[in-house]
């Protein structure tokens, strides 16, 4: 009977203490997991107002990763779409400056020769003219503004095209040594007014590549009319055509009045122009986007377009794949 009694009195105690430490473990657990809930909930939290806060147009704020779990990687994911959408709209609005920018410059430069035209023509109306002779030079100088207009048109035609894509090429393997002497043959009247000589000097003849020959032959003329309206005259344009690697590399090169660093990174700038002083006044001021026509036909061949300069001599050069 009193082993009955001993063993039921252990036995007792023994649930006894299991009850209470499970409750003990009860209460702590809930204690623990309302601590580790708050840390999350208050976490969770901060990730939602920053939502918000970016949300709202502040692609400037940044949820703070503080955590090495799941949530801490939805932090960084906020913050990397916080910056692709900051690029994005630094992107929208250059272009939008962009824009705003091509539609100023293309006004100006399109109401220069019309302004012009209409001022030469209301002459012509009124019989506003002293005698035969004064009549044809207002009508020539009128005829050269429509020359002039048309090629503004022309010239922010072809680059829009060039820039969106528009344009489509039809490439074929070309001798560029042939080519060249037989652009520079039509070049050479030209020249001679201007009191230059124009000479080829191609290392490699004949010497292949894929080019669209249109398209090529436009920005090899707006190298070689870029190299006679800045000359020094008399003087020389000197077309060089040679292998390096697996590339052909040609280069049209003229000495003319220095120009600052600044300058040179600007020459390719679309509506960028050289300043009076370097300008010969027998050719017509164009819109500035020769050098860029030029330079969007190359890349768009898979080569290259850059300038080199040094006290004066100026050497274009053009790298393509060789065939």
């Amino acid at each position: 009977m009193m082993w009955s009694i001993t063993i039921s009195f252990f036995l007792a105690t023994a649930i006894s203490s299991v009850w209470n430490h499970f409750w003990l473990f009860v209460v702590m657990f809930f204690i623990m997991f309302s601590l580790f809930m708050h840390s999350t909930v208050a976490y969770i939290r901060t990730l939602s107002d920053g939502l918000m806060r970016i949300a709202k147009g502040n692609l400037d704020y940044r949820v703070p990763p503080d955590r090495q779990d799941e949530l801490g990687s939805v932090a960084r994911n906020i913050n990397y779409m916080a910056a692709q959408l900051q690029t994005i709209m630094a992107k929208e609005r250059e272009l939008e400056k962009s824009k705003m920018e091509l539609i100023t410059n293309v006004s100006h430069d399109l109401r220069t020769p019309l302004t012009s035209m209409i001022g030469y023509l209301n002459l012509l109306k009124n019989d506003d003219y002293a005698n035969l002779e004064e009549h044809k030079r207002y009508i020539q100088n009128t005829y050269n503004k429509t020359q002039q207009l048309k090629k503004l048109i022309d010239d922010l035609f072809e680059y829009t095209r060039l820039t969106s894509g528009a344009s489509r090429f039809a490439f074929r393997d070309v001798n560029l040594a042939g080519l060249l002497e037989q652009l520079i043959i039509e070049f050479e009247p030209i020249a001679e007014e201007q009191s230059l000589t124009v000479r080829l000097i191609a290392e490699s003849d004949p010497a292949y590549a894929r080019v669209d020959v249109e398209q090529f032959v436009r920005a090899l003329d707006n190298l070689l009319m870029n190299a006679l309206k800045f000359s020094l005259k008399p003087g020389d344009v000197t077309v060089r055509l040679f292998e390096r690697d697996d590339r052909l590399r040609l280069s049209v090169e003229n000495r003319g009045r220095p120009i600052a660093k600044e300058q040179e990174r600007l020459l390719f700038e679309r509506f960028y122009k050289a300043e009076p002083s370097r300008f010969d006044p027998s050719f017509q001021p164009g819109a500035g986007l020769g050098l860029s026509i030029a330079r969007s036909i190359v890349e768009l061949h898979g080569g290259v377009l850059g300038l080199a300069h040094s006290d004066g001599l100026f050497t274009f050069f053009i790298e393509l794949p060789k065939r």
